[in-house]
């Protein structure tokens, strides 16, 4: 599973104490419930996390932020979001919740209503008090509502980052900051450094400039795509297979199912990269080229097979576990 160690990786810093909270709110929810709305796979969980990132300002805030502003004040008549039309306080109640932070009095009913059908019958009242959805495990489930909901998955699977950001914004705003909260996501769950764009361009033989443009993004989203190919290749099992235990609610067992994937991420994307970079030498004709290409491919699939094999795949694979 997904740690609060490599979040702080992908933020660049410790976490301050509130921060960790938030963190394993969301992370507690991830491990539960994440494969029941898809999220066991790479590429789509580099997406949920950057967006849940940017929203809570880096896991700082669990609630929205209150001026409040010339548009929270307008919040309170926001009939659109199921607030009454008079100024009794409704903008207050239902600002904004959970690391997704959800808002208005509509969308709450909305996310307590899904908890009921999916997750515990039993779910608190989120209409009569709002501050519950801060209370785990509901905090870390509400991203999840917003996601499997608004269908954000299709967009994840072909790399729009742009159209989920709208999805949840409305519009386009902060944008570059998400952005760049995706390549750092990325690169992290791809076993780089997360501000080392360099290297991935270079081992992915981009043009190494530093920029996380058009290519590059697509070049990440590719190779987390085929981490998830290249386990199904292997033999695991299928990510998106349920679990035995059949319960969805929240006492039931763990599932790992987001860390699943990506418990093969660190050694899996250096052995991509590296074949990759050798396709030119392998197919040049040269025998001294082809040569030392086939000894680089060797060795990294060697290095590959030793993290596999101290990680216990390989006896998993084979039986022998």
């Amino acid at each position: 599973m997904l740690t609060t160690a490599q979040l702080e990786r992908i933020e660049g810093k410790r976490f301050t104490k509130k921060q960790e909270a938030n963190a394993r709110s969301v992370l507690m929810a991830l491990d539960v419930y994440g494969d029941h709305v898809g999220l066991e796979v790479p590429h789509r969980l580099a997406q949920y996390l950057a967006q849940i990132s940017h929203e809570s300002g880096g896991y700082h805030h669990d609630r929205e932020i209150w001026g409040p502003t010339p548009a929270q004040k307008r919040y309170d008549t926001r009939t659109d979001l199921g607030n009454t039309p008079e100024c009794d306080g409704d903008g207050l109640k239902y600002r904004g919740h959970t690391a997704i932070q959800i808002t208005g009095k509509a969308n709450t009913r909305q996310y307590r209503d899904w908890c009921r059908a999916k997750i515990d019958p039993n779910a608190p009242d989120f209409v009569a008090d709002p501050e519950l959805m801060n209370t785990d495990p509901w905090e870390g489930l509400g991203p999840l509502w917003y996601w499997d909901t608004r269908k954000l998955n299709r967009f994840a699977d072909r790399g729009d980052i742009k159209t989920i950001t709208k999805r949840i914004n409305g519009g386009y705003n902060g944008f570059k900051d998400r952005k760049r909260r995706y390549v750092r996501t990325a690169l992290v769950l791809l076993d780089f450094d997360p501000t080392n764009i360099k290297g991935f361009q270079e081992a992915s033989a981009l043009l190494v400039d530093g920029i996380a443009g058009p290519k590059t993004l697509a070049a990440l989203h590719r190779a987390l795509v085929k981490l998830t190919d290249f386990t199904k290749d292997l033999g695991r099992e299928p990510i998106n297979q349920k679990p035995a235990t059949k319960s969805r609610g929240i006492g039931g067992s763990s599932i790992a199912g987001a860390g699943g994937a990506v418990v093969l991420v660190e050694p899996v994307q250096k052995c991509i990269a590296v074949i990759e970079g050798q396709k030119a030498a392998l197919s040049s004709g040269d025998i001294t080229t082809l040569v030392v290409g086939g000894i680089v491919v060797a060795g990294a699939l060697l290095a590959l097979y030793a993290r596999l094999d101290d990680g216990g795949y390989i006896d998993r694979w084979t039986g022998r576990g």
